[in-house]
């Protein structure tokens, strides 16, 4: 039998099964109360692994939550075609297909052959998880233009992927930067 956990014990980036879903923690605050025999309870921001849905919602601090079964396999990216993307599992060595609910965003940062890690529930892929910095090129920004150097100046540059973010000025097409795929955003220029 799976272990449980107890609302109070659950934090951020924790994972638990709620109603025979799958969770993850995005945020979590306990509040205290300052009345005798008040109940201490947990507010959850989480989010559903397999619809992908996002709410809040307060537990007594007792509360206990089984543990999911969950597993990370790693993977890499092969492609993306009508029906969704396609990796391959590295331990089986099977392809494996996701949907587009279940991939989300993850594409925006993916090229052919990106190692990851497959998301499973129950032995079933559900999602991916993306490494936290991916290198990526830029295909298209505009040219500095001489004279516009504030400190902390950025512009768009387009990556190969299609995904648009704010680099520094002194990037420029042909360029490879390190992208956050938590923020989303440059996280520096590869030399």
């Amino acid at each position: 039998m799976a272990a449980l956990i107890d609302a109070i014990n659950i934090k951020r980036k924790s994972v638990f099964e709620f109603e025979g879903a799958p969770y993850y923690c995005m945020d979590a605050e306990v509040s205290t109360p300052t009345a005798r025999g008040g109940q201490t309870l947990v507010r959850l921001k989480m989010r559903n692994l397999l619809t992908r849905a996002v709410f809040d919602k307060t537990f007594k601090a007792g509360d206990k939550f089984p543990e999911p079964d969950l597993e990370y396999v790693d993977a890499t990216y092969l492609y993306k075609d009508g029906s969704g993307a396609y990796f391959m599992d590295e331990s089986t060595y099977e392809t494996v297909s996701l949907t587009a609910d279940q991939y989300g965003e993850a594409l925006d940062y993916l090229i052919d052959n990106t190692a990851l890690q497959l998301h499973k529930y129950n032995g079933n892929p559900i999602g991916v998880v993306l490494p936290v910095f991916v290198e990526l090129d830029v295909v298209y920004t505009e040219p500095a233009v001489k004279g516009d150097t504030s400190s902390g100046a950025v512009k768009d540059a387009k990556l190969e992927t299609g995904l648009i973010i704010k680099v520094p000025l002194f990037i420029k097409e042909g360029d490879k930067v390190k992208v956050s795929t938590e923020s989303g955003e440059f996280a520096g220029r590869i030399l």
